[in-house]
């Protein structure tokens, strides 16, 4: 039914679709690691220890997952076209607010919106992503997930770049937040029209069934090692592995360099190993990777941890967005927000998290903690079923 519902609603030669939708995941990427190679500055900043950072980040997830319902029947009933728009606009203008605040009380406001925004361009450009794979044919969903990384590999690029020279938050997020909005200006146009039926009466909030809720704990256990990579690894860098300033964000751009390049072959290394295969071994490569990170944080060792973790996670998300894209039982904007309601919080819940137990304890004992996650990924995906 979906494939159908886009073929006949394609006006425009698909790889022009697949252009622009791919540009709303690099728009994305960039805002979200543009704040993500900061996190550390402003820490400092406002003078947080590790437990205050962890629960200041919670206002993130209080932004998302609270929204996450809302967005699924906003994108079911106005199509993910007009979500896209608005969640990378207000995505993009959220930066600067961040850069603004001066207060903990001030932060805090600011990343609750940001997590909204975040949540509303998330759920709307996968649901467009989903609409050209009914274009194709074929699995595409990994490749636009590696462009999200490469923009978090170059988010992260600038970011190391502008505190090796000094410059504050809120001229690198001004900067930033111009050229996402310059970018959406450019591609606004050519987004998928009507990528799956429009539903007026669609429910708000579906709770998933027994494949979808498999296919959402999934993506708990890999984005909660995605998210604990993009807020603290930084952290852990300057704390645990005692890098040299300028080399703080190599554990990050290591991360998201080899998760940017295991997205586009993992489309290729599922068609020819199988879902299931595919699973186990990303989850195998997070727990090595972090037990790696965590046994020998010497500079070399942490970045061939982080760069393995970057691998394992790299095919996780890509391949259970586009599963319940698919799905046959509700609209896919509502089945990606049922699975994301789950998946999701381990992305935004994992950090937070991650600050609460080191300072209980220490980061590299909840860098261990968050191993056995993809221990999890790599045993749950036994009970997957190939398409």
């Amino acid at each position: 039914m979906l494939t159908q519902s886009v073929s006949s609603s394609a006006l425009r030669p698909r790889h022009t679709y697949r252009l622009a939708v791919g540009s709303t995941f690099l728009l994305q990427g960039l805002c979200f690691s543009t704040w993500a190679a900061r996190i550390s500055t402003v820490q400092q900043q406002l003078g947080l220890t590790d437990t205050e950072l962890g629960g200041v980040l919670l206002a993130v997830p209080i932004g998302s997952v609270t929204s996450l319902p809302l967005t699924g029947w906003l994108v079911a009933r106005f199509g993910s076209r007009r979500l896209s728009v608005l969640g990378v606009l207000l995505y993009a203008l959220g930066l600067p607010l961040l850069g603004l605040a001066a207060t903990v009380p001030q932060l805090l406001a600011a990343l609750v919106l940001f997590g909204l925004a975040s949540n509303m361009a998330n759920i709307s450009i996968n649901t467009q992503a989903v609409g050209v794979e009914g274009l194709y044919g074929k699995s595409i969903m990994a490749k636009f997930h590696g462009i999200w990384s490469l923009a978090g590999f170059a988010g992260a690029a600038i970011g190391s770049f502008m505190l090796a020279r000094h410059v504050a938050p809120l001229p690198h997020f001004l900067l930033m937040s111009g050229v996402v909005l310059l970018g959406l200006l450019v591609a606004r146009p050519f987004l998928l029209p009507h990528d799956a039926p429009r539903e007026a009466d669609a429910p708000i909030f579906v709770l998933p069934d027994k494949s979808l809720l498999l296919l959402g704990v999934l993506a708990f256990c890999s984005l909660l090692c995605e998210g604990t990579m993009f807020d603290w690894s930084g952290v852990y860098f300057r704390k645990v592995v005692a890098a040299p300033p300028a080399q703080v964000g190599l554990g990050f751009a290591a991360f998201m360099s080899t998760m940017a390049a295991g997205r586009f072959v993992a489309d290729w290394f599922t068609d020819r190993f199988g879902r299931k295969k595919t699973l186990v071994i990303s989850g195998l490569l997070e727990a090595a990777g972090l037990l790696l990170a965590v046994a020998w944080p010497g500079l070399l060792t942490a970045t061939l941890g982080f760069m393995l973790v970057g691998l394992g996670v790299s095919s996780v998300v890509p391949l259970v967005y586009g599963a319940a894209g698919r799905s046959k039982t509700m609209p896919a904007g509502v089945a990606l927000a049922a699975v994301s309601t789950v998946g999701f919080a381990g992305f935004l819940l994992g950090p937070p998290v991650i600050g609460l137990v080191a300072g209980a304890t220490s980061l590299r004992v909840s860098f261990a903690l968050i191993a056995l996650m993809g221990l999890a990924v790599a045993l749950l995906a036994q009970r997957v079923e190939e398409e």
